[in-house]
């Protein structure tokens, strides 16, 4: 019999937004004996990566490849809390500037020496404006990163922000120091990582080589010499392929075949997540500018009902975009409950009858939760369908006015939630079709308060003003069903990309 894992969680940053003066490599005495690794894994993502340039990488599936290529600075662990990977400190010089000091004696997969050039090189790259970077904007106050020694990068500011540390974490990797243009980084990415490139199959596969040269206990050791990431949209097929042994590991594990999976000899790790799972409605078009009609979208679904028949009942339904244990969440706020005769009373107090919309989602995500949602609309009196789309299609379409006006997303890591929130929620946000200027106060405000505490009670303060004007259909926090070959030794990650490591 095979069991079932659950990683623990504490998602809250504290040191890591401010409050921090230097965070620095622990120093260890010891280190555990780890397996060697097997020649070979597969493991099956739900898409293929649109680019394997860091900037370019906004979901999990790319994650799991660029993380697996190239290395943060640093990164955040299993509870929640910064760790150290290509960096040996991250200190906070003053409100205005951060430095990252790298560890010496780390190369590329090419043999260049890492130095603080890199970081400068991973900086342009994410403003070049020929880049098309989705991610610029949440580096905008950054007015200069310069070297000031071989192995330190100094970050200037305009403004104070302490979110970047969790943005620096995603997307401002380790690059060479000649790296120019993402389009480059992608066709031929060289990073640190435990990882390096091979090929790329175009719709097929990526395969990687392990780095021979990896020793970080941070981010851990490679677990196979060869690693072949395949594309497999349909979940049927990603278990299939665990049941037979063709892949040992696998994304996104329907629950109702985690008995399946495990009678197979495979096993199923529930891993919870720094992941919020909502559905956006834009408040560009009517009715859904009317917050009569937004309430009445979370007070029509049940959302309890649809967490214990399709999620295995993991997770909690929400309040607002705030996680549990995350930086803004209020236990003491109670979800909207489940009452479709108030959601046809407020539609109908709002003058809305016949209403017909549609949820866009893309073909990664679970569509029988799209479509359980959908139901539960439809049945208050918004006739709604659902509309499954490539990942391609579905970023490009944030603020196409003519797309879907309703988006269902997991959006992760939540570790800071100024990502999410700047980007989709400000009216200024890239991926924006919404303004509210009391939520807007509050998130400028939030985004240049550097006292942690003030900081979290400012974002208390907007979950409850996004719960009274709801911006989303508030869905649930999100733990991931990893199937894995039984035996396979394999750290999981709190930010749900596959990096086939083991710490």
């Amino acid at each position: 019999m095979t069991s079932t894992h659950t990683l623990n969680r504490r998602m809250l940053l504290q040191a890591t937004t401010l409050g921090l003066s230097s965070l620095a490599l622990p120093r260890l005495t010891t280190v555990a004996q780890t397996p060697a690794p097997v020649d070979e894994i597969t493991i099956d993502l739900s898409s293929e990566p649109a680019s394997l340039a860091p900037s370019q990488v906004y979901e999990v599936n790319g994650w799991s490849v660029v993380h697996s290529i190239f290395d943060a600075p640093f990164e955040y662990d299993s509870n929640g809390q910064m760790i150290m990977v290509a960096a040996e400190s991250l200190t906070q010089v003053d409100d205005m500037t951060f430095e990252i000091k790298l560890r010496s004696g780390i190369t590329f997969h090419d043999g260049t020496p890492l130095t603080a050039q890199s970081l400068v090189a991973s900086y342009q790259q994410i403003v070049n404006p020929d880049t098309g970077s989705s991610i610029a904007g949440n580096f905008s106050t950054i007015t200069a990163v310069d070297a000031v020694d071989d192995l330190t990068a100094r970050i200037s500011l305009n403004a104070p922000s302490p979110w970047l540390p969790a943005q620096i974490a995603v997307w401002m990797l380790c690059l060479p120091p000649s790296a120019a243009l993402a389009t480059d980084t992608s066709n031929q990415p060289v990073g640190t990582g435990p990882y390096s490139f091979v090929e790329w199959k175009r719709g097929e596969s990526i395969t990687l080589a392990a780095n021979p040269n990896y020793n970080n206990p941070a981010k851990g050791k490679p677990i196979a010499n060869r690693v072949v990431f395949r594309f497999v949209t349909e979940a049927a097929t990603r278990d299939a392929d665990l049941q037979s042994g063709t892949a040992q590991i696998a994304r996104s594990v329907p629950p109702d075949q985690i008995k399946q999976v495990e009678d197979s000899g495979a096993q199923v790790m529930q891993v919870p997540l720094s992941c919020v799972a909502f559905v956006r409605i834009a408040t560009d078009v009517k009715p859904f500018d009317d917050v009569r009609v937004r309430q009445a979208i979370n007070y029509a679904v049940d959302i309890d009902a649809i967490r214990k028949a399709l999620l295995a009942d993991t997770g909690q339904r929400l309040p607002n975009l705030f996680v549990p244990d995350g930086m803004g969440f209020d236990e003491s706020l109670a979800p909207y409950s489940y009452d479709p005769d108030k959601a046809k009373s407020l539609l109908s107090e709002a003058g809305v009858s016949g209403l017909s919309t549609t949820i866009a989602a893309t073909n990664s995500e679970r569509k029988d939760l799209v479509e359980a949602i959908a139901g539960y609309l439809s049945d208050a009196g918004i006739q709604t369908t659902v509309e499954v789309q490539e990942v391609a299609t579905f970023n490009g379409q944030w603020t196409d006015p003519s797309a879907p006006p309703l988006r269902y997303a997991t959006w992760r890591p939540m570790f800071d939630p100024f990502n999410l929130l700047n980007l989709v929620f400000s009216e200024k946000g890239f991926l924006s079709r919404h303004k509210n200027p009391d939520i807007q106060a509050l998130i400028d405000q939030a985004a240049v308060a550097t006292d942690p505490a003030t900081r979290a009670g400012l974002y208390q303060q907007l979950g409850k003003v996004m719960y009274e004007q709801p911006a989303a259909l508030y869905l649930w926090d999100v733990t991931a069903l990893y199937g894995t070959a039984a035996g396979l030794n394999w750290s999981p990650r709190p930010d749900d990309a596959i990096v086939p490591t083991l710490r």
